[in-house]
């Protein structure tokens, strides 16, 4: 059972003990991510969650490395849309260095000049490698355009021309703003004592100002549907194929994720059956479904042969009016259900899935449900809520394809 704690500063503490385990896993959940920022600070947040690992005024960037692997423990963090983590799993007689480490990171990060050059020359090649990756660029560059003009179409990376010209002021502003009590959750999943490990994260955080809540996320934004096509001289064709989805809030979410197992999340899906199985058409094929505080996106991914674009495209169209037609008959409903049970509850096994689970719904939501909870919500599933969410997304004047290959001869409007 986890416990929530509201600091003063609007800090939230979010603990849950794990029995039968040893480790103990530590989050620490920004509520700032690319949506957050503006067409001049965009990638920024991405930047700042580079720079807190390069040291502080008593660790340099070795030392943080060092400490953290002397102990055997994880140290990693990553941004995201609508927030970023910074977080630690290590055994549990060590969580006051992981606590020590992160919070120092947190508040004493020094944003050398030099750090700033150098690092910046690193996220450069982060953004050329995602740029010589067709898979994310097809994704990428069609999010820019069914995300037009509001800040979900910005990329976490951001841009190259930004990257070079972030300085140092222009980070402490931006943290000074973004980096405050009521943006801020700390999730702690696993071994540990509770009494200890709070007075210890209250000693190190009760000094950090309450600020203002980011509010960005909270905005409902208009989706737009778009065809995009990206010319790289590569063999392979990559096809994405995009409508707009249901937000994490909404109460078909589980719905939603039941409907896209059976589509495309796995190798018993529909999509991976038709397409690959039965015609040979593709090698990877897959749906995943991409839920916001108030938006949602429903992809699905598809690499071919250029020969075979229009083939592809007719029997996924084909199969998204069958199953509009058709609809999803109760049993194979059932029999998903117990997938996505096991799924979850497999996952929950690891004290780091937990910690991110409870932080992530806790940063976004301002709700956490138990795994019971949520295994009841699962089995509480109808099929007119299957019917619902069908009708909903499966809507193809709201369909986006976005190409990435050869495709200067590809009419994209014709598709």
């Amino acid at each position: 059972m986890f416990d929530v704690i509201k600091l003063e500063n609007g800090i939230s503490i979010v603990t849950e003990k794990m029995a039968s385990v040893r480790s103990v896993s530590l989050g620490i959940f920004i509520k700032n991510g690319s949506i957050n920022e503006t067409e001049k600070t965009n990638g920024i947040s991405h930047f700042i969650e580079h720079m807190l690992f390069k040291g502080t005024e008593k660790r340099t960037s070795k030392d943080i490395a060092e400490e953290m692997d002397n102990i055997g423990g994880q140290l990693n963090a990553f941004t995201s849309k609508e927030y970023t983590c910074y977080y630690a799993r290590v055994l549990d007689t060590h969580i006051d260095i992981a606590i020590d480490i992160l919070t120092d990171m947190l508040f004493n990060s020094k944003f050398d000049n030099i750090d700033i050059e150098k690092e910046a020359k690193v996220i450069l090649e982060e953004i050329s490698m995602y740029e010589d990756s067709p898979d994310d660029i097809v994704f990428n560059e069609l999010q820019k355009q069914v995300w037009k003009n509001s800040p979900l179409g910005y990329s976490v990376l951001g841009s190259k021309e930004n990257v070079s010209s972030f300085k140092r002021e222009d980070f402490f502003k931006y943290i000074n703003e973004k980096y405050v009590g009521e943006n801020i959750v700390i999730a702690i999943a696993g071994s540990f004592n509770k009494e200890k490990v709070v007075d210890m994260i209250k000693q190190k955080v009760l000094s950090m100002p309450k600020g203002k809540p980011n509010l960005e996320a909270n905005s409902k934004y208009i989706y737009v549907p778009s065809k995009v096509k990206t010319f790289k001289d590569i063999e392979q064709l990559h096809l994405a194929i995009v409508f707009e989805g249901i937000s994490i809030k909404d109460k078909h979410n589980y719905s939603m994720s039941l409907l896209n197992t059976i589509f495309g999340g796995g190798m018993s899906s529909i999509l991976f059956q038709k397409v690959r199985e039965e015609n040979g058409l593709a090698y990877s094929i897959y749906s995943y479904n991409n839920g916001y505080i108030n938006n949602g996106v429903f992809n699905i991914y598809v690499g071919l042969n250029k020969s075979q674009l229009d083939k592809t495209i007719n029997i996924i169209k084909r199969e998204i009016k069958t199953i509009k037609d058709n609809k999803i008959t109760k049993e194979q409903i059932e029999k998903t259900k117990e997938q996505l049970k096991s799924n979850y509850i497999m996952g929950l096994e690891s004290t780091s899935n937990r910690m991110s689970s409870i932080g992530r719904s806790k940063i976004l939501i301002d709700k956490i449900k138990t795994p019971d909870e949520i295994i009841e919500e699962v089995d509480l599933i109808k099929k007119e809520d299957i019917d619902y969410v069908i009708d909903t997304v499966f809507n193809i004047e709201k369909m986006s394809i976005s190409l990435v290959g050869k495709v200067d001869d590809i009419k994209i409007e014709n598709l």
